[in-house]
């Protein structure tokens, strides 16, 4: 996973200073979010990796199926990924090119998973906490685990904070056999 992030790296780079010096976050967000789901498509990603298909066929493909919704410069990133043989590292351009964008806004993205569903109340009362402990703006995304048994684990970039029964049990279960 760290070579696909190595790869990926510089050319999301490129794109987020693009983006920032023109202005352009939302449209680059909406840009790569729609090719990187048409080269995950599985079908997609088996003709990208045939070697009998040409790295400009591959491009055309896939932006025949991206439909017209690319500008210029993002025609010229799907050309220049084929050629480079990286189109497979799209997906992960994509992520790298959003977290560089929330960072740019100043905001985090956080995940919740919670053993029982949140209202909005107590999904609020989160991210305000979460809002306050890292000193920039929250945003997040909410999951139900019912294995989690009760509590919840928050992911915010590379931090988890696992603060679910299950953990806690695991965390006793390892006590009692040392």
């Amino acid at each position: 996973m760290a070579e696909v992030v190595t790869i990926a790296r510089p050319y999301a780079e490129a794109i987020a200073r693009l983006a920032k010096e023109q202005n352009t976050w939302a449209a680059w967000s909406d840009m790569l979010n729609l090719a990187a789901a048409v080269v995950a498509d599985p079908q997609m990603a088996a003709v990208i990796a045939n070697p009998a298909v040409s790295s400009d066929r591959a491009a055309e493909l896939v932006l025949a199926v991206c439909g017209g919704k690319l500008n210029a410069e993002g025609v010229n990133t799907i050309k220049v990924l084929a050629e480079n043989k990286r189109l497979p590292v799209l997906p992960v351009i994509a992520r790298l090119v959003e977290e560089m964008k929330a960072e740019a806004e100043g905001a985090l993205e956080a995940h919740i998973v919670s053993a029982f569903p949140l209202n909005e109340a107590q999904l609020a009362g989160l991210v305000d906490k979460l809002a306050k402990k890292y000193g920039r703006k929250v945003s997040a995304t909410h999951a139900v685990d019912p294995e989690l048994i009760g509590g919840a684990v928050i992911t915010v970039g590379d931090e988890v904070l696992d603060a679910s029964v299950r953990a806690k049990l695991a965390d006793m279960a390892v006590t009692l056999q040392g």
